[in-house]
């Protein structure tokens, strides 16, 4: 029975390496910790691993024989307060899609970061989606039956909702959407085309949240929604998603300077994308962390790289997914621009992002206030404080007028540049305004 058995109990003491017996032992240790004396043995821990809930006493001493602090605990939310991973990536496998979202939402619950996912653990899971076939649907479980006029609510509400994703109030709601897709996905019965477009809808719903995470500065919930939208995505046999998903991951990397763990990330994720815009961007964000990396070497492969980005946009007709179905001219403008400037290309660089920041679409409100500040490093390049602080202003305003973090860390990191410029029209004015 417990070889076959996925409970999460299961799932998670073996994610940590430990036999049952070892198991058994770390809660008797818990125990003695509190000079108390536990009775639970391997024939309990069976019956837990069978449905039985454990008191919140014994909760407790599970958490703490896993190598978890007993403040994980949500007595009322057994078993899905448990950490299925070791590292935080649930590997791929026939079964993982459910698994992958449970870990995901159950770190959000926590909101604490207990561990950061290495960028080896990343590599690994990128390599392990780019050398295997993508896995057969799990068979739908004996649950309640799932309508498809329901199914279609959830699609139609969770396109809604994504193009809000800035906005705070939004993420309870899109918490819920993920969280009942998730109970669909591990308890419901359906047709196997149902549950093709459940695991997507996971996949989609899973990439707006961690981009709302992302934006907020939630790195590791954000990862984790990621990896669990990967695994949707794989279940589903979407290449494209998965790549765009990988893709994410990478921007991620590159955004907190591991751009050696993005460049893999790129690379495997290119291995099996075929969408022309979907090859655009990842091609771009490929040009952007090598360029990163200040390494003269790399300026061939970085031009390389924007010269593919150019000719796969070209070739992108209408038919694109709705993840990178945004991508433009724009987009191209501006990311070359970013690459360039990091070669030392100071000015076409700069003349590339101007124009990127004029063709972008007035909708697109937290691009742009992420593309002026982009233009405001530009113009420091170039020694002009004057219409940098011109231009960080805007950005600065936008951001959070829009409730955009991200973009207002983007002029933050700015600011200490402007310190020599004091004297420059608009410059106090700017310090001021970051200030309060």
């Amino acid at each position: 029975m417990e070889e076959t058995t996925r409970h999460p109990l299961v799932v998670a003491r073996r994610a940590v390496g430990m036999t049952m017996e070892e198991f058994v032992s770390g809660i008797h240790a818990a125990a003695a910790r509190r000079d108390l004396r536990s009775g639970i043995d391997e024939a309990r821990v069976r019956k837990w691993q069978r449905g039985v809930q454990p008191s919140e006493e014994s909760q407790i001493y599970i958490a703490e024989a896993l190598g978890w602090p007993a403040d994980i605990v949500r007595a009322d939310d057994w078993p899905n307060w448990l950490p299925l991973t070791a590292d935080g990536v649930v590997p791929l496998g026939p079964h993982s899609s459910v698994p992958a979202l449970r870990e995901a939402l159950r770190t959000a619950m926590d909101r604490r970061n207990f561990f950061a996912i290495s960028g080896v653990a990343l590599s690994a899971l990128a390599a392990d989606w780019a050398a295997g076939p993508a896995n057969a649907l799990a068979q739908a479980r004996d649950g309640k039956p799932i309508g498809e006029d329901f199914v279609a609510y959830l699609e139609n509400s969770a396109q809604q909702l994504a193009g809000f994703a800035t906005e705070q109030h939004t993420a309870m709601l899109l918490d819920s959407h993920l969280s009942t897709v998730t109970e669909l996905l591990e308890h419901g019965r359906c047709t196997p085309a149902l549950r093709l477009r459940l695991h997507t809808l996971a996949a989609s719903l899973s990439q707006t949240v961690a981009w709302h995470r992302f934006d907020l500065g939630r790195h590791t919930h954000a990862s984790q929604n990621w990896i669990a939208g990967l695994h949707n995505a794989h279940a589903a046999g979407d290449h494209d998603m998965g790549a765009g998903l990988l893709g994410d991951l990478a921007y991620q990397a590159a955004w907190r300077g591991d751009h050696t763990t993005a460049a893999s990330i790129l690379n495997y994720a290119l291995s099996r994308v075929q969408n022309p815009a979907a090859r655009c961007l990842l091609q771009l964000r490929l040009a952007r962390t090598l360029a990163a990396r200040g390494d003269r070497n790399e300026r061939r492969p970085v031009l390389r790289a924007l010269a593919a980005a150019e000719k796969h946009l070209n070739d992108a007709g209408t038919d694109r997914p709705a993840w990178c179905a945004w991508v433009s001219e724009a987009d191209l403008a501006v990311d070359s621009g970013q690459a360039l400037l990091d070669l030392g290309d100071t000015g076409r660089a700069h003349r590339l992002i101007t124009e990127g920041e004029r063709l972008l679409p007035a909708a697109r409100d937290k691009t742009r206030g992420v593309f002026l500040a982009y233009r405001a490093a530009s113009y420091l390049d170039l020694r002009e404080p004057e219409p940098a602080a011109t231009v960080a202003t805007q950005s600065l305003l936008l951001a959070r007028r829009i409730g955009a973090p991200r973009c207002v860390q983007l002029v933050d990191d700015l600011l200490p540049r402007f310190q020599p410029y004091q004297d420059a029209q608009g410059v106090p004015e700017l310090l001021q305004l970051a200030a309060a």
